[in-house]
């Protein structure tokens, strides 16, 4: 029997709920299981900042099948052959960085959505088809029900036709990238400046308004406000952040141990 395996975020935000992923930046396919096994939704890969190759990011979409999560790859911005390889892979999703117009979101769907949707060159022998086991009508069925294409706002040049891009047939979420929009009007970093926040409701508004999900990035400080603006899919923490503050923790405490057992022995 051929082990279909259909997507966890869409089926989630099909039925109205909220799902949640978790990205990473290192390359163990562990890191990439804990995640999957720990409950998340989804695990977030990146190819368009992180130094992957494809064998890496094949273990990883493995690692995550296995503890029963999504995949979402971040793309480079490349030929349509690197928008495609990651789902060929079985990724359930692409994330695509800084779409600027309507028109390079059609050419995406026109590159990533099969027939009728889209024009996605097509090979079914590799995972997605079960490796040519599957037959080419229902494999090209299945994929386009079931898989999921992900566009980031994170400009304020795209602003000028967000209604338009959110619009695009074939596009299942429109992603607010808080940081790189930041920089982007003057103010890097500052996630929290209203301008920032105005736009990311706005991103959140103009998405449902054309039937899209909204996707963000957040924390546990800000997950509820995120909810109740109508973000459907956000990411919470990654693998790098995470070991960072532990280990700044540690070692914070771990000083402070040091120092004052010094002084106690040489008392």
């Amino acid at each position: 029997m051929l082990n279909l395996t259909r997507s966890r975020v869409l089926d989630k935000l099909r039925n109205g709920e909220t799902a949640l992923s978790f990205k990473t930046n290192l390359s163990c396919p562990r890191t990439v299981e804990i995640a999957a096994l720990a409950g998340f939704d989804c695990v977030w890969l990146c190819n368009e900042h992180v130094p992957n190759d494809w064998l890496t990011l094949e273990r990883q979409v493995l690692a995550a099948r296995a503890g029963g999560a999504d995949v979402m790859v971040r793309v480079e911005r490349g030929s349509y052959s690197d928008l495609i390889k990651p789902l060929e892979m079985n990724a359930s999703g692409l994330l695509v960085p800084h779409v600027m117009s309507a028109d390079e979101a059609r050419q995406i769907v026109r590159n990533t959505r099969f027939h009728p949707i889209g024009r996605r060159p097509a090979d079914g022998g590799n995972a997605d088809g079960c490796f040519t086991l599957l037959p080419f009508a229902e494999y090209i069925r299945f994929v386009n029900e079931n898989r999921f294409v992900m566009i980031q706002i994170e400009d304020h040049e795209a602003l000028a036709e967000l209604d338009e891009i959110c619009a695009v047939p074939g596009i299942d979420a429109i992603f607010f990238g808080p940081a790189d929009f930041s920089q982007s009007i003057g103010v890097p970093g500052e996630i929290n400046h209203p301008e920032v926040k105005r736009v990311r409701n706005l991103v959140s508004e103009t998405a449902r308004k054309h039937g899209k999900f909204a996707a963000t990035v957040g924390n546990m400080d800000n997950l509820a406000e995120l909810i109740q603006a109508g973000f459907r899919f956000i990411n919470l923490g990654s693998d790098v952040t995470t070991l960072a503050a532990h280990c700044r923790r540690t070692m914070a405490e771990a000083a402070e141990i040091v120092r004052t057992s010094g002084t106690a022995a040489e008392e």
